[in-house]
Order: structure tokens, then C-alpha cells, then sequence
């Protein structure tokens, strides 16, 4: 994928020190002494760690639900308009990481560009929303498997996926790189390859020739009256019942941010991967649920993944269609869909407690790694939360799943927020030091205002993320809790680290652009023109 670099750089962040290094197999960023990340990340892992944070188990499960509240019409709008809102925060924070592609990625950038205390509430939450969201994965893994046996105990299914994921982390960078590089690249054939079946069984063309059109925009209809209620009221809550689902569905996007430290030659890859995240949000989300609306019934009982015989929306229309064996492909598919989401999370969760522990936010243990630059105490003790799955075994995998996708939906949301607020900083700290952002790696002419877009939707999403619960007759403690708990602990974590820092927000004028360009410039460099047109569609398309 490119010339290597030779003449790697290494620099000390904790003392502004640089050294001179020979092999580039061990470019580095480090911290004080003995712990270090490797950049290992290739371009084609950066290319497909970003096209695999937006396609999950999120877009092949969690829609199953989305479709069942909001209809075929609710599912696409909620969908356009978080698509609206990812496609903001990427751009807003593809923007900063290109300049500076750091360890730590936006949690570091909110120390430099607003105060240690943001930093400090953000990387914690960040945090949280993966170490949470991968038990979720592994619940939707379990599911999975119950489409083939849903008489074996859930927690056998738990530790099979755990196993798997566990290993490829402890293999370093280089080996998750490759893992989600193969892993990704099944998601994109399968969601490619679904899109044109859907086609195809729509316009008649399956097993059972049922052209099915628009039938199901007609009947059931295009919205569903949530939960009894009638009119305009109950169309226009079950299209705002999508919202937070579609926010999970999305919720990865900005891992990018986290691989830089590891990514060889960051200031050419990213801003290559942010150029084409619409690309995706069109072809995989947009064109995905518009195709399972198509498809399926919103009033079909399989929809319900509270039930035990819940399915993937794209495998009860393939069945549908009397297709033989192919469920079973599909599924196995998606299976390795949630194995490399959860191997994501994972990847994300130690990194980002890393950044935390190099900030001075957690405790130093968590900066060790091994030689080949694996913060191996990050990773198990981040890993030792995905034992939260295993309530799948006494609650259901499906009900499970929609608990921790609420957790991880608030907390990503919480994400965005404190990067659109971070941007806005950066961006007046460019103006007042005179800093042109068209000189930058990568600029968008719709700044400011697709930052201002992030911070004002996804704080009204999240207050009212668990609007169902004040329903009459619809109470639920656990559905309070998991969507609120983060908007009452977020304040106390910041106003509480601004006491104990006691420190004042960076003051525009006093904002560092400064350190780390000289090593980040010097892991820049060139790729030489592509070999043949084999490699120059590969780099067209990465």
C-alpha cells in the first residue's frame, strides 16, 4: 500500500524530547518511559476501520426494533437525519485529528483546546461507551447464534465470541488491523450483497416471483402509531423512538480518531477516510434500512427482539422469499459482523483508557505495554467488562441488547457532543491566532455551523433519549436509568474535575497548534505512484 517509512522519529510526549530511529516497523508515540504505542495501522486498515465503524450489528439487528416503532418511512427519516448528524461530527473532527493525529485522538484535543476537566469528563465517558457497547455486541452475537440453536444456554455463545475477540486484541495493532481489514471487508461485500438481493426479491425476482413494491408502505403503512397512541402524536413518536437506536447504529464512526496514534502516515490516510464517510452513510444505512422497509412488515412479530425468536430484519425477508440456505450464509455473515464490533470496542476501550492514564486521568498501570506496543493491562482489564454480557443468560440476549444499546447510544451521543464543542474551540482558537484553516491537511467550508448542527441535536436527542418511559403505563426503571445515568453523571465529572484541577478554560490566543507537528510531519511522506491498476483501484476505492 505504499512506501514504508525508513527514518522514523520517535517522540517523548511527556518531555518534548525527539530521537532519532532507524526501522519502521517501530514508529512510535510515547509517553514517559516504557509505555508506547507503534504506528502499525496501514492505510487499507485505516480505510476499512473506518468503513467498519459504520456498519454493525446496530444496522443488521437493532433496526429490527426501529422498523417495529417507527414503520418504513420513520426508520429512513430517523436514519437521514442521524446520517445529517454523523456526517457533522466526522467532519468536524476529521478537521482536527488531521492536523493532529495524537494518541488519544479527540480526548487529548480537549485538554489542548478547551481544559484538563473536559478532557477528563470526555475521555471517561468515552471510555464507558465502549467498554459498554461491546457486551452489547456480544449479546447481539448470541442472538445470532439462537437463529441456529436457541436451545443452548446464551453465556456458551458469550464466552465463544469473547474468545475470539480477546485474542485478536492481545495480538497488538498490527493483527486487529488485519482482523478488522478481513472482517470489514465481509461486512461490506454482505451489506452490498443485500442491498441488490433486496432489489432483486423486491421486483419479484425471488424463489416465490411476489413482486412486493411499495405494499408495505400502503399496509401496514408507512409509520406506526407507537404504542397505541393515534394520530399525528403517535406517528411522529415512533419516528423519534428511531432516533436513539439509529444512534447506536452509528456509533464507531469517530474511531478513526483513536487509531491515528497508530496509523502510519495519518496526515494522507484520514483525511482520505472522512472524505468518504457519506459515501457510506448513503450506500450502507440509507440504502440499507430504505431496503428493509421494502421488505419486511413492520408489524412482524419476529421484529420484536425482546422475543426469543427474534431475527435479523434482512434474514426474516430472505426466508420470506423462500430462499433456502441463504439465512443461514446471511447470518453467519452478520455473526462475524458482531465479532468485529465487539473487537472494535475493545481495540477503542483500552486505547482510550491509555489516553486517559497518559493524561494523568487514570491510574499510570494502564500506560504498560508489551515490546511490540500493546497496552496488554488496557486491554484485559477493559475485557474483564464485557463479563456483563453473561446477564444475557438470565434476561434474555434480546432484551439485553436493547439495554446496553441505550447505554452506548446516550454515551455516543455525549461523544459527539463534547467533540462539536472541542471543534468549536479549535476553530476559534485558529481565527485568533491567525491561523488559515485552508492550509490544514483537511477543511470543509460548512464550518461552524456543522458543529453548532452536533452540539444542539445530539443534546435533544439525549434529553430525550427515555421520553417512552413517562408514558402512562409504560414506566421502566431499566429504560430510565440506562438513557439518563450518563447526563447526570457527565456534569458531576466535569464540574467536579474543574475543582479538583482548578483550572480555567485555554484562552483562544493560548491554545497549542504547535507540539507534536514536527514528528507528525515527519511521519508524512508521499506514496509512490500505484504499480498497476489493480493497486490504483485499490487506492481509488480505500
Amino acid at each position: 500500500m505504499g512506501a514504508e517509512k525508513t527514518d522514523a522519529t520517535a517522540y517523548h510526549t511527556s518531555k518534548g524530547e525527539f530521537s532519532d530511529g532507524s526501522d519502521h516497523d517501530t514508529e512510535s508515540i510515547q509517553g514517559p518511559a516504557h509505555h508506547t504505542l507503534q504506528r502499525k495501522l496501514k492505510n487499507r486498515h485505516i480505510a476499512m476501520i473506518s468503513i467498519g465503524g459504520v456498519i454493525g450489528t446496530g444496522l443488521f439487528v437493532g433496526t429490527a426494533n426501529s422498523l417495529s416503532w417507527g414503520g418504513p418511512v420513520g426508520l429512513l427519516l430517523g436514519y437521514l437525519v442521524m446520517g445529517s448528524i454523523v456526517y457533522s461530527v466526522m467532519i468536524t473532527l476529521g478537521e482536527m485529528v488531521a492536523f493532529l493525529p495524537i494518541p488519544g485522538g479527540h480526548i487529548k484535543l480537549a485538554e489542548r483546546f478547551i481544559d484538563p476537566a473536559f478532557s477528563f469528563a470526555m475521555g471517561w465517558n468515552y471510555w464507558y461507551n465502549w467498554t459498554i457497547v461491546s457486551p452489547a455486541e456480544l449479546s447481539a452475537a448470541a442472538l445470532l447464534m439462537n437463529f441456529w440453536n436457541n436451545t443452548v444456554n446464551d453465556s456458551v455463545w458469550v464466552v465463544m465470541c469473547l474468545v475470539v475477540v480477546l485474542t485478536i486484541n492481545m495480538l497488538g495493532a498490527g493483527a486487529y488491523g488485519e482482523a478488522e481489514f478481513i472482517f470489514a471487508s465481509i461486512k461490506v461485500i454482505t451489506i452490498t450483497g443485500l442491498i441488490i438481493l433486496g432489489i432483486v426479491i423486491d421486483l419479484g425476482g425471488g424463489p416465490d416471483h411476489d413482486r412486493i413494491g411499495f405494499r408495505y408502505w400502503k399496509n401496514p403503512g408507512p409509520f406506526v402509531q407507537y404504542n397505541g397512541i393515534s394520530g399525528a402524536k403517535g406517528r411522529f413518536l415512533g419516528w423519534w423512538a428511531v432516533m436513539t437506536q439509529a444512534a447506536f447504529s452509528f456509533i464507531g464512526t469517530e474511531i478513526v480518531a483513536i487509531a491515528a496514534g497508530e496509523a502510519k502516515n495519518p496526515r494522507k490516510t484520514l483525511p482520505k477516510a472522512i472524505r468518504r464517510v457519506y459515501i457510506r452513510i448513503l450506500l450502507f444505512y440509507i440504502g440499507g434500512t430504505f431496503i428493509i422497509g421494502l421488505l419486511v412488515p413492520s408489524n412482524n412479530p419476529l421484529l420484536k427482539l425482546n422475543s426469543g425468536t427474534a431475527q435479523s430484519p434482512f434474514v426474516i425477508a430472505i426466508e420470506a422469499a423462500g430462499i433456502k440456505s441463504l439465512p443461514s450464509i446471511i447470518n453467519a455473515c452478520l455473526l462475524t459482523s458482531a465479532w468485529s464490533a465487539s473487537s472494535s470496542d475493545l481495540y477503542t476501550s483500552s486505547r482510550a483508557i491509555y489516553g486517559l492514564a497518559a493524561s494523568g486521568n487514570a491510574p499510570k498501570i494502564f500506560l504498560k505495554t508489551t515490546r511490540n506496543g500493546l497496552p496488554y493491562v488496557a486491554v484485559l482489564f477493559c475485557a474483564s467488562f464485557s463479563l456483563l454480557a453473561f446477564m444475557a443468560v438470565s434476561q434474555g440476549a434480546g432484551r439485553v441488547f436493547d439495554w446496553f444499546s441505550n447505554m452506548t447510544a446516550v454515551a455516543g451521543l455525549m461523544t459527539w457532543f463534547g467533540i462539536s464543542v472541542t471543534y468549536l474551540r479549535f476553530y476559534k482558537g485558529m481565527k485568533a491566532q491567525g491561523i488559515d484553516r485552508k492550509t490544514l491537511p483537511y477543511h470543509t467550508n460548512l464550518q461552524p455551523y456543522a458543529a453548532w448542527w452536533g452540539v444542539v441535536s445530539t443534546l435533544t436527542i439525549c434529553f430525550f433519549s427515555g421520553w417512552s418511559v413517562f408514558l402512562k403505563g409504560n414506566w421502566s426503571t431499566a429504560t430510565f436509568v440506562t438513557n439518563y445515568i450518563l447526563l447526570i453523571v457527565w456534569p458531576i465529572m466535569y464540574v467536579g474535575a474543574r475543582i479538583y484541577y482548578r483550572t480555567k478554560p485555554v484562552a483562544p490566543e493560548d491554545m497549542d497548534f504547535k507540539s507534536d507537528l514536527a514528528q507528525i510531519e515527519a511521519d508524512t511522506y508521499d506514496e509512490p505512484p500505484p504499480k498497476n491498476k489493480l493497486e490504483a483501484f485499490w487506492r481509488w476505492l480505500m
